[in-house]
């Protein structure tokens, strides 16, 4: 351990005083010019997110996300470096798959669970993972995966998985020796429009007429959308939203992650950066969807509807987005995980990343192998979808 550093392992986000944590997660947010590398404000590392999904019981040991943050304090007990950490007992809400890994530890007659899991849960978006405070080098840095490894060996995890970490973060990793894993997700790249119009104007003829079709029939029958941010949003807003979230996720994923209490809380002590977007027909909320804003990006992150209308979900979940991120001056959204349906539409593939650290040796190596393939289908994959973008230039280069 270097001299001067402390580590310590704490069970919830009440337990770590919140503008430490923050000034550790958003250090651009607080004025540090240069600090941090990708997005100035990522609302998911806020220790109002976090402290949300905690107080809501939506992470808590009967979920399957028990926290286990583990934090550097330098010499005078002020926070140096975190990473929000979870000792896992499923692989549940995380978006980079590993099933099939504990599959075959079980056919090993091992045990995966637990493992040890640095994220946000059930949140798929890219950002920073070790956390280090501004003016905090790379011993802080060190000091914090020695005591991620630590708490691994200690709680008897099989291993320990860094997910949707920013690239410089999966770099340095890689070359510490973690497994490294690729995917992709699709996010529409904000070129300075001035409005929706000129983002239409720059797209491919048949996909532009597309997105007019649609947006025209989402609306029909005398849908209204409403854009709902900050004192706007009530407690009404979140219990249609909650009802709408309840019924899709049931239908398409098993149990939802998310309990009510989590909406209310991140509403109130976030309300500067929760965007609902909600469509009513007759007066009756019949479909939302909920999303975060950061400085420098909008994220999607849950759409629910109780009733099915044509194209209503692009427009809720797409095309008032974009509209929205423009009229901000904002440089991306990002729409969630998965959905090739994306790509019509103006959203881009983008890579995304993950470092693993396997506790057994032989595992290691042939996860090692498993990944080096997938890191080659990942890259085949992009340069396919590039090939198939909606923008006028991607097409004159195909013909």
């Amino acid at each position: 351990m270097p001299s001067g550093y402390t580590v310590d392992i704490a069970r919830s986000m009440a337990e770590i005083e919140a503008v430490q944590w923050d000034a550790c997660a958003n250090p651009a947010a607080e004025g540090v010019a240069g600090a941090g590398d990708g997005e100035r404000f990522n609302p998911f590392l806020s220790h109002a997110f976090l402290s949300a999904l905690e107080e809501s019981k939506s992470v808590g040991r009967r979920a399957g996300w028990i926290p286990m943050h583990v934090l550097v304090k330098d010499a005078t007990g002020r926070l140096a470096a975190a990473a929000p950490a979870y000792l896992k007992t499923h692989s549940l809400g995380e978006y980079v798959f590993d099933h099939l890994w504990a599959e075959a530890y079980a056919r090993a007659g091992l045990a995966y669970y637990p493992k040890l899991q640095v994220a946000v849960p059930f949140t798929p978006v890219t950002g920073r993972r070790l956390l280090i405070a501004h003016g905090q080098g790379e011993e802080a840095r060190k000091t914090l995966i020695e005591g991620l490894l630590t708490l691994r060996e200690e709680a008897k995890a099989s291993s320990l998985h860094i997910t949707f970490p920013v690239r410089e973060e999966w770099d340095w990793l890689g070359a510490n020796g973690f497994l490294q894993r690729t995917g992709q997700q699709f996010h529409f790249i904000n070129r300075s429009y001035g409005d929706f119009e000129a983002f239409l104007s720059v797209l491919a003829s048949r996909k532009r007429k597309m997105i007019r079709r649609e947006r025209e029939a989402a609306l029909k029958g005398g849908i209204e959308i409403e854009l709902l941010t900050g004192t706007q949003i009530n407690e009404r807003h979140w219990d249609a939203f909650f009802t709408f979230y309840m019924d899709t996720g049931a239908r398409n994923w098993g149990t939802p992650y998310l309990t009510r209490g989590f909406f209310s809380r991140a509403g109130a002590s976030m309300s500067a950066h929760v965007l609902l977007i909600m469509a009513k027909h007759g007066g009756r909320y019949i479909a939302g969807a909920l999303n975060f804003i950061g400085k420098d990006a909008l994220y999607g992150r849950y759409w629910g509807a109780i009733e099915e209308r044509p194209f209503l979900h692009f427009e809720v979940c797409y095309y008032r987005a974009i509209e929205f991120a423009i009229a901000r001056g904002l440089a991306r959204v990002e729409a969630g995980a998965q959905g090739e349906h994306k790509l019509a539409r103006g959203y881009l593939a983008t890579k995304t990343y993950s470092a693993h650290e396997i506790g057994d040796s032989r595992f290691a190596r042939a996860i090692a192998d498993y990944l080096k393939k997938e890191r080659a289908f990942v890259e085949a994959e992009l340069a396919g979808y590039a090939a198939l973008s909606p923008f006028k230039e991607a097409c004159e280069r195909s013909i």
